[in-house]
Order: structure tokens, then sequence, then C-alpha cells
């Protein structure tokens, strides 16, 4: 008959993407929002009182994304950084670099790792001699019990395609899946760990069931790689692309926990003794939901100063329009030019003097502005730290660039033009299809891909394709992301530091009255004939 002590519990919880989101609200309507660190923290408590043995990780994406974090970033950094104190708070035991981030560049990076009571881990993450560039690549927490367990922190190797170079100066980024192999092994043979768990901020590129690709295979999620391709993970942490997952590939627990805490991530492993220490017995792995979970008033109260100071900011009136900005049809907005989307374009193309610019309606929360605009509208319309850059580009980059986004669109069976699924799974990437100021084109959703393009013009004179052509766009785009690779590397003529959501809130207040205007300068429809 066993006895008690030859066997164990480890209770693993993880967020991921958390996005500064502490407050249970919408911050575009100032609503309550079953989200955030404070209902989180119900959940981490609750599972403290009842585990026997715990390890808390958060996996990435932890410092940007609400109003609250852009302001205290932009506006109020010289006090603490507000999600640090929330994990300090909670008891975290690690969490790992994300993408995200570096978006507001690395003295306020290393500021909030200064400030935290937990290491930071990103083992692929290096400086110029080979070493951890953020110091850790790993942890090992040793319990009562002898149980051993080792925690690997790896981060997307993609960065460099979407991140500005200043913000990331000195970091090299390699492969997770040959950094793995080697900490992995160093973790069971040196340090002798019981359990291997890998915290990976980067999701899956291939479905976790069939093994068929589900994105493209760009290596920016390279989850389902690292199952089974590297010996002697137990657990895989991932995030990055705000799914719910929870899974087994090739014998490894698998689990994403979503995005802005809608959920924690619970992975609960049954160990037994055995000669050389503890072995893995079993693994279930669960999302608990914050829905219905009450806030923890501790981490309300720690971020009231905080929210207050952003509420009062967000409030501000900084200017009105003259016509309608509003958004009440996400679809229609990306079918046909709209006032909203030309006023985001001309206001890029009036601060960068080039006379072509894109944009994107990033999702599908966006209300557009209304008469009387606060920094509220700004921020709740535009949420993300983008700043611009002006690149040179031929003719036939801007057709491949909107064959790229015509990709968005789809028919479904009774002939209606429809969001793509390859844009909505894994997860929503409206913020990948642009929208155009300063050519004419039309799209063709009837035509194949990449042959949708049917109209494309600047001035009525049809686009000569190897004619140079100076674009404003985001940083972001620039540098490639979503696909859009025929701009990487292409001739910078100009680069705006400044955050486009306070070149926007410059702009109105400068300009105090603003006209809603639309040229119809593009279209997208289907059925207009071939190429």
């Amino acid at each position: 008959m066993e006895t008690a002590s030859t066997k164990c519990t480890l209770t693993i919880l993880q967020t991921s993407d958390l996005h500064g989101s502490i407050y249970p609200l919408s911050y575009a309507a100032n609503e309550p929002r079953e989200v955030g660190v404070a209902k989180i923290a119900t959940l981490i408590k609750e599972q403290r009182e009842q585990a026997e043995q715990l390890l808390v990780i958060d996996n990435g994406d932890l410092i940007q994304g609400t109003p609250l974090a852009y302001h205290h970033a932009r506006l109020h950094h010289t006090a603490a950084n507000p999600m640090v104190l929330c994990l300090n708070e909670l008891s975290y035991d690690a969490a790992i670099i994300g993408n995200h981030e570096f978006n507001f560049g690395l003295p306020f990076l290393h500021k909030a790792i200064g400030e935290s009571r937990f290491p930071w881990l990103s083992a692929n993450l290096t400086n110029e001699e080979g070493g951890p560039f953020f110091g850790h690549p790993y942890i090992v927490k040793a319990y009562e019990s002898g149980l051993i367990v080792g925690v690997l922190g790896l981060t997307t190797p993609y960065i460099p395609n979407w991140e500005q170079p200043e913000n990331i100066e000195g970091v090299r980024f390699l492969d997770p899946v040959e950094t793995a192999r080697k900490w992995v092994r160093l973790l069971r043979e040196e340090e002798k760990v019981d359990v291997v768990i890998v915290s990976y901020h980067g999701g899956l590129e291939r479905d976790p069931e069939t093994g068929e690709a589900t994105e493209a295979l760009t290596k920016e999620n390279q989850g389902y790689e690292l199952c089974n391709e590297v010996q002697g993970i137990d657990v895989l942490l991932t995030g990055h692309q705000h799914r719910m997952l929870v899974s087994t590939i090739n014998g490894v627990c698998v689990v994403q926990p979503g995005n802005e805490g809608r959920v924690l991530g619970k992975v609960e492993l049954s160990l037994q003794q055995c000669a050389t220490g503890w072995e893995v017995v079993a693994c279930e792995a669960e999302l608990l939901s914050v829905e219905g979970v009450e806030a923890d008033t501790s981490i309300l109260e720690m971020a009231s100063p905080y929210e207050e100071r952003t509420q009062g900011w967000l409030d501000q009136p900084i200017g009105r329009f003259s016509g309608d900005m509003r958004i009440t049809d996400p679809m229609a907005v990306r079918l046909k030019d709209h006032a909203f989307i030309e006023f985001i374009n001309r206001v890029q193309m009036d601060i960068s003097g080039a006379p072509i610019s894109s944009t994107a309606l990033f999702d599908n929360t966006s209300a557009g502005f209304p008469e009387k605009v606060t920094m509220r509208d700004i921020v709740s319309n535009y949420m993300y730290p983008n700043t611009l850059v002006v690149i040179r580009v031929k003719g036939n980059d801007i057709r491949a660039a909107l064959e790229q986004g015509a990709e968005y669109f789809a028919l479904d069976e009774s002939g209606e033009i429809v969001v793509s699924p390859a844009f909505l799974l894994p997860k929503p990437q409206h913020y990948n299809y642009d929208m155009w100021e300063g050519i004419e084109y039309q799209i063709d959703v009837a035509n194949p891909l990449g042959s949708r393009v049917v109209k494309l013009s600047k001035n009525g004179v049809p686009l000569d394709m190897e004619a140079e052509y100076e674009v404003v766009m985001n940083n972001y785009r620039a540098g490639g992301g979503g696909n859009y690779t025929m701009f990487q590397n292409k001739p910078v003529v100009k680069e705006i530091a400044t955050d486009v959501s306070e070149l926007l809130a410059s702009y109105i207040m400068e300009k105090k009255v603003v006209e809603a205007t639309v040229n119809r300068n593009w279209e997208v429809l289907k059925g207009l004939g071939e190429n």
C-alpha cells in the first residue's frame, strides 16, 4: 500500500496577453467587462488556498494594451508600473518577455523588470555575446516535497519584423526550438529537475490534432514544433495568438488562456515518486473563466490612482467633427471608402508629406468618432502605440499589397462577401486588411486570389508598376507585419517617432473643427469581370 508521501500534485496557473488590463471594464464605452487582473486575482487566491504545490506564470505581453497602460508609459512613467505591482501582489513566480513588452522602448522595459519581485525569462533573446539579454533563461523551483521544477522562457523571434529598431537594439532573436533543445537538456541533466515547463510567448502554426498548417508557416508561432522536436518537455504554456486552447501534442500538455484576463489557465500535474525523484503520471488542464467572478478589492485599490488619472485624461475634450465619423457596420467600412478611414489616412499624409497612405480598421469594436471628440475616442479607436514610416516602393509592390489585403474577403454559399476564415482563425486579424488613400482602386472578390485588383490608378492614370512611390504606413506594416513581405527592406524615406494616437489628437486640437470627407477612391465588389 502506497503512502501519501509517494504522491503529490503540482498546480500551474498561467496568464498571458493581459495587455495592461486591470479593471473589469471597457475603456471605449466605460462599461463593465468580464476581463482584467482584478478578477484573475480572485481566482489565483482561491487556487493558492487549495493547491498542494503552486506555480504562477505570466506568459508575456503584460505592460501594453489599455489606455491605463498607455497613460502610465507616456505621461506618468516615473511611477511604478501598475501591471508589475499587480503581479508582485499576487506573488507570481516568473514572467516571460512578450513582443509588446518592447513597444515603449528598452528603458521602460528595464524599469518594469527592475520593479518586479519575480524574474523575467527569455532564453532565446540574447546579447551580442550570446548570453540571455534579460539575465534569466530559466528558473528552478524546489518544493518541500522534494519536487524540483524547471521553467524555461521563450519568445517569438518574429519581433524584428514589427518593432522599431531602437526598441530592440542589442537584442539577438534566436530560434526557440534550437534554444529549447539546449536548455531543456541542461535542466534535465545538470539541474536535475523532475518537471520541465516551457513558457513560450508564441502560439501554434498547426492544428494541434492533425498537424495541418492553420496559418502561414513563418516561424512566428512554433509551439507545435516545440512539442514534437524537443524531448523532455512536460507542459507548454503558450500565448501571443489570443486563443483559448487546451490540448495535448506528442504527450505534452498545451495551454493558451486567451487575452485581457478573460480566463486563467490551470494545469494540474499528478506526480509519483520514483528512484530518481518524481515523474509525471497524469496531467489535467482547464481554463477558468472570470465571468461572474468578483474583482479583488486589493488589486482595485492598488491600481486606483492610475485608473483615476487615466479616466481624467480620457475625458478631456480635444475638438469636434463636422459630418459623420461614426462606425455602425465594420464590414461596410471595409467594403467602401469611409470618412473615418479617410481621416486617418489624410492625417498620415499631412504629417508625413507622403502622397499615398494606408491604414486599417483594427477591430470590430471601433465605434469611430462622435461629433465632440475626447482622448477616450482617440485611444479606443487607435489602440496600438504605432508610429509612422514613409517607405519608397514600386507600383508592383502596391499592387502586391492590395492583393494581400484582398485575401481578407471570401464569398459565402449565397455569394455574399464575408471575412475569409484565414483572417478569423486561429484569431481575428482585421488589422491585417488595409485601405488606401492617394490611389484609386477596385477589388473584385469573385476573382481568384492574386488576381482581385481590377483597377489601380493614381490621379486617373494607371499606376506604373516600375515607377517608385512614397507611401506612409505604420511601423508594423512597414516592417512586413501581417504577411506584407513586399514592404520588407524597402528604403525608408522618413520616420515619425510620435505615436499615431498622439498625432491624431494633436491634429484635431490644432484644427479644432475637422470636416468629415469621403472621396470614394476605392471599393470592394464582386463580379466585376476578369482582371
